[in-house]
């Protein structure tokens, strides 16, 4: 098990964290990153996506080279969120419980900076932190990074905007030797003129396959739908996974804002998350997320990133993302830990022809789902209809005389009989065509 992170020149206390968190074997990120950050002195580019393992691969090096007798900031990673350096942050801790002394702390935007200017007054090794906030805590000179040995740019092509704007600032606090890891999904020019600008003119460059680690456990599939049936399908397959937990991705935070919305009016236990919103709110949204208190969440790409919760069932691809790194990116939210997941991309007609491309690039097999029937998404409406009604507060507000005249029209009525007039007058309502057939269930 861990004999094969041993050959990689991991040592003893890690390797034993590693047993612990049932890592069982290297990524090819990790195979080849880890000797080559433990025993040379390059910089270095890695191009790998999410899933592969690329936090173990820069973390457990840096935290076997850190001396923790010094009690400075050896080590900084930026970050382009809070969620993904809270991740990175607590999967570092996981790395080294067992090294002696280690001290490794989070100073992320969104939340109050008082708390993080007091956690630095004490010893530091490793400072995980996003630009903004790390440039607000070297102007107050709450972080001494004079004798930082390793900067690492972590998703790099996901806050490139951000690094064009505060590089040259944070690595003036650097040490003039200092070596720095970047790590990306993507090597557009944008990267290129980085890598040009701040790193070594020496730097190696490594690279693991597009596919994921856990891809094997993912479940690829495609529904073809049309515009005006798109929402319906989306409830019937929701309703069919009842009590799972799930995200679901949506190009635009209005869009993000408006599947949540009919999420809510449908009574579906979700929450919104996406940029826009403030740190608190993200939070508190990721905090019921992860304990269980909403099954569903409605993301954008980014402000899902550093989203580690090992239960996530399914994926759902709302709109079909931009790029392949975030297919990857959303598919790698499911299966985690070797358990199973499905990644369920929603088309409409013309987008089939991109699904070739997609299992080209990303080496995987798209499955196609049969769209249920008319009458079976009728039926799940009718379905969500009664669980609105279920799930509705009485109107304290209404009068008592009201109340008895109503309860008095359905006086002789049996529950039954009152269930089945209710179902006969939504049918009349909504002019649909129902049968008696159950609902048509999506495959688990």
């Amino acid at each position: 098990m861990s004999k094969q992170f041993s050959a990689l020149g991991v040592s003893t206390p890690i390797l034993k964290a590693l047993s612990e968190l049932n890592i069982v074997e290297p990524t090819e990120i990790q195979q080849k990153t880890i000797p080559l950050l433990l025993s040379e002195s390059h910089d270095v580019v890695g191009l790998a996506k999410t899933g592969t393992g690329k936090t173990a691969a820069f973390g457990l090096p840096l935290l076997q080279l850190i001396n923790t007798e010094s009690p400075i900031v050896q080590a900084v990673i930026l970050v382009p969120t809070r969620e993904l350096g809270q991740q990175i942050f607590k999967n570092l801790e996981s790395f080294g419980k067992h090294i002696p002394n280690i001290s490794i702390a989070s100073t992320c935007g969104g939340i109050p900076i008082k708390p993080q200017i007091e956690r630095l007054t004490q010893p530091t090794h490793i400072v995980v932190a996003t630009p903004g906030r790390l440039i607000d805590l070297i102007q107050r000179k709450a972080v001494d990074l004079k004798q930082a040995e390793y900067l690492v740019l972590d998703e790099a092509d996901e806050m490139v905007s951000i690094l064009k704007e505060s590089l040259d600032e944070i690595i003036t606090e650097l040490p003039k030797k200092h070596r720095t890891l970047l790590f990306s999904a993507t090597l557009p020019g944008t990267i290129k003129q980085l890598i040009q600008n701040y790193l070594n003119k020496n730097v190696v460059q490594v690279s693991a396959n597009m596919e994921t680690v856990g891809n094997q456990g993912i479940d690829h599939e495609y529904i073809v739908v049309d515009p005006i049936e798109k929402l319906d399908v989306l409830m019937h397959f929701l309703n069919s996974r009842d009590g799972e937990r799930g995200i679901i991705f949506c190009k635009t935070k209005a869009a993000v804002n408006k599947l949540a919305k009919n999420l809510a009016i449908n009574r579906f236990s979700s929450g919104a998350l996406h940029g826009s919103l403030s740190q608190g709110i993200r939070d508190r949204i990721m905090e019921q997320f992860r304990e269980g208190h909403i099954n569903i969440l409605v993301a954008t790409d980014l402000a899902a990133r550093g989203i580690d919760v090992k239960e996530i069932s399914y994926v759902v691809n709302y709109h079909l993302p931009d790029t392949y790194e975030n297919y990857v990116h959303r598919s790698g939210r499911t299966a985690r830990a070797g358990a199973k997941g499905l990644s369920l991309t929603v088309l409409q007609e013309e987008e089939t022809i991109e699904i070739p491309e997609f299992e080209k690039e990303l080496g995987i097999k798209f499955t196609k789902f049969q769209k249920p029937s008319a009458v079976s998404l009728e039926e799940n409406n009718m379905l969500l209809w009664a669980k609105q009604i279920f799930k509705t507060k009485p109107n304290h507000d209404l009068s008592a005389d009201l109340k008895t005249n109503v309860k008095t029209v359905f006086h002789h009525l049996t529950k039954d009989e009152l269930v089945e007039k209710l179902m006969a007058n939504y049918v009349l309502q909504n002019k649909v065509e129902v049968t008696e057939k159950p609902v048509k269930k999506f495959k688990k």
